[in-house]
């Protein structure tokens, strides 16, 4: 099945639908999708990074949760598939998905399950409403990056932070100094480096194919991302989509915030979910690269975040004390949509990946 889960669109299967293999699932889904190749034409990928996603979803063996959910990412130009991350975006599918297919029981009009991201062991819960047991996509909730309105999926996470890196300030410390750079280092959900967008000579409002072009930039933004890696104990990302990348400058349009995040060479359209809400706990962090240009509404919780397409916003909770950051629950609201169900039918193997498949 394919979903909208967010600004994303992913391919969703059943886990049992796969090859139990990670060699063999891997190769099966990088010809599904179309990859090695720019354009992905001979498969079902979007020729772009939040297009080339993948969910793959089963029912729990845990208590704690009633469904699993493994988030993998395909390289669009290179072979890779990477699952050392997860996708909040595509998580907003899983539950929807999950009752599409008959996976747990709908136990009435509003449904909330605990998901396992099971890229870090972390819950999530995703409530919903039904009509007559079933999914519904129609709704009045707009989000930004996504045309039309839709019905909304709320999302709670639970001990998010550090979930990829062991800890919310990786390094230890809520400013480290890189290549001269002052960023901050944040894992609440997703490893992110945040950084003021002055600080590498840009507005931080300038449209996505603009940064993308300026090639100089571009190389000193990935510099700064590969030894920021190093220091949040991520080793050698060349390879890899994390950590992400998030300018910040002053607030345009009445948000909190004005963010371009990189993903990690791709000026994001919008916001990862995962991704805006490590930057909105970075922001709230005294003395954090950025903060001081963060503009708090009534509720200081809340923070609106602007990006190319409009805004996201975040609900965190954190308490800073002298020796402590405490980081509670955080909650986001998403929606997702049915694009087609059926089958797909994968190339052949190429001769040199037949040892992978």
């Amino acid at each position: 099945m394919v979903l909208r889960g967010g600004t994303s669109k992913g391919a969703y299967f059943v886990g049992e639908d796969l090859p139990a293999d990670s060699e063999q699932r891997d190769s099966l889904l990088l010809r599904i999708m179309g990859s090695p190749d720019e354009r992905q034409i001979d498969g079902i990928g979007g020729a772009h990074p939040l297009t080339s996603k993948v969910a793959i979803v089963s029912v729990s063996d845990d208590d704690a949760a009633d469904i699993d959910y493994l988030f993998l990412q395909i390289g669009v130009g290179q072979p890779t598939v990477s699952d050392r991350q997860n996708c909040g975006n595509l998580l907003a599918g899983v539950a929807p998905f999950a009752i599409e297919r008959g996976l747990v029981e709908s136990p009435g009009d509003d449904v909330s399950l605990r998901i396992r991201m099971l890229n870090t062991n972390a819950i999530a819960t995703a409530s919903m409403t039904l009509v007559d047991g079933q999914p519904t996509y129609e709704g009045g909730v707009a989000i930004s990056g996504v045309p039309g309105t839709a019905a909304p999926i709320y999302l709670d996470f639970e001990d998010t932070a550090g979930s990829t890196c062991g800890s919310l300030l990786p390094t230890g410390n809520v400013v480290d100094v890189v290549a001269g750079i002052e960023v901050s280092c944040v894992d609440n959900g997703m490893p992110t480096v945040v950084l003021r967008a002055a600080d590498l000579g840009i507005e931080g409002d300038e449209e996505c194919r603009v940064l993308e072009a300026n090639e100089l930039f571009r190389e000193r933004l990935e510099g700064l991302r590969l030894a920021a890696a190093e220091l949040m104990g991520l080793g050698d990302v060349r390879e890899a989509t994390i950590p992400k990348m998030t300018l910040l400058s002053r607030p345009r349009a009445g948000g909190s915030i004005c963010t371009r995040t990189f993903i990690p060479h791709r000026c994001h359209d919008a916001i990862g979910v995962l991704g805006a809400v490590s930057v909105a706990t970075a922001i709230l962090l005294r003395g954090a690269p950025g903060s001081e240009l963060f503009e708090a509404g009534e509720d200081p919780s809340v923070v609106d975040i602007e990006h190319p397409t409009g805004t996201f916003t975040a609900r965190i909770e954190v308490t800073m004390d002298d020796d402590k950051i405490v980081v509670g629950r955080s909650g986001i609201v998403r929606t997702a949509r049915k694009l087609m169900d059926g089958m797909v039918f994968p190339r052949s193997p190429r001769p040199q990946e037949q040892g992978r498949s």
